[in-house]
């Protein structure tokens, strides 16, 4: 059942199916809802009457009962404002010129907002819900008063939750959040992040981190020893200076993968053996790239009930 396309400041809204990895069409999907919420519900009430089959008009009458209640509209904000607070997280994500480094600096600082969100932002979050309800003649019922719903031909009612319950969803839909990023990039997986990003020979390796590379070597303890970490250390120093030195085999290099096969073609995998060997554990890494973004698509449970 198709839904509405409004034009606003010579911008078209509408809604779309979101895509199952990604964070930032969920955010705009609910975004568009919210601005174009009067008109959505506006068609589902021509659906309810002039549907074209019975199954048309019963799902536009199911979503007319749930869709303007204080309930909906409350989850609505929440998810909202949750995706809101990793959304630039999300498109640094997806681009194909990943830059580890800025992924690993947002994903703590959607960590800190979200947190920050769970400490201070009920009071915001309720206000927002109970303007929105004003301006949609939706009911708000009284959270800390016992609630029974009657029939009204103007308002959509819905069967009161206490107050404490909406705090608790609340607090709740935030720690999964929270518990899901803290699980999948622990401080183990942001060093390996953080190393890889140090390693990129992008513009003239503006990443590069020698401690950041340390970090990364010493999460191989079967590859690197003591003795090959100080020999490393070492590598380390003449092959940045090196590598930026002017030769256009390293310049020119995109990723990871051109700048070893630029060592491969300059003969210098055995000057450069343990900066090689770590740049091929770097290639086989689980969390290369798209791997990332995708990792991020396990909350589908999440998003599966906005």
């Amino acid at each position: 059942m198709a839904l509405v396309l409004r034009k606003e400041l010579h911008q078209e809204r509408g809604l779309q199916r979101p895509g199952d990895t990604h964070w930032g069409s969920h955010f705009k999907t609910l975004d568009n809802f919210l601005v174009i919420f009067s008109s959505i519900f506006h068609v589902l009430e021509v659906i309810e009457i002039e549907g074209s089959t019975s199954s048309d008009r019963n799902q536009a009458e199911y979503l007319l009962k749930n869709v303007k209640t204080f309930k909906f509209v409350f989850m609505l904000h929440l998810m909202l404002k949750v995706l809101a607070m990793s959304n630039e997280l999300s498109k640094i994500l997806q681009k194909k010129d990943q830059d580890i480094v800025n992924a690993v600096e947002f994903l703590n600082i959607s960590k800190k907002i979200l947190q920050n969100m769970r400490e201070n932002g009920w009071e915001s979050l309720l206000n927002d819900v109970s303007s929105f309800c004003d301006s949609h003649d939706i009911l708000i019922p009284k959270l800390d008063e016992p609630y029974f719903p009657r029939k009204s031909k103007r308002k959509c009612l819905d069967v009161c939750y206490s107050y404490h319950l909406h705090v608790e969803i609340f607090c709740a839909v935030i720690d999964v959040q929270l518990q899901e990023l803290n699980e999948r990039y622990d401080v183990v997986s942001s060093d390996l992040l953080l190393g890889m990003g140090s390693l990129n020979p992008v513009n003239s390796f503006s990443n590069f981190d020698k401690g950041r590379i340390m970090t990364l070597a010493k999460c191989y303890p079967s590859e690197f020893d003591d003795r090959k970490l100080r020999d490393l250390n070492y590598q380390l120093d003449n092959f940045i200076i090196h590598m930026r030195g002017g030769n256009s085999k390293f310049s020119n290099s995109q990723g990871i993968r051109d700048l070893v096969k630029a060592l491969v073609e300059a003969n210098l995998v055995e000057t450069y053996s343990l900066i090689y060997l770590l740049l091929k554990l770097t290639l086989i890494l689980q969390v290369a790239t798209t791997t990332v973004e995708r990792a991020f698509s396990s909350m589908k449970h999440i998003k599966n009930k906005v």
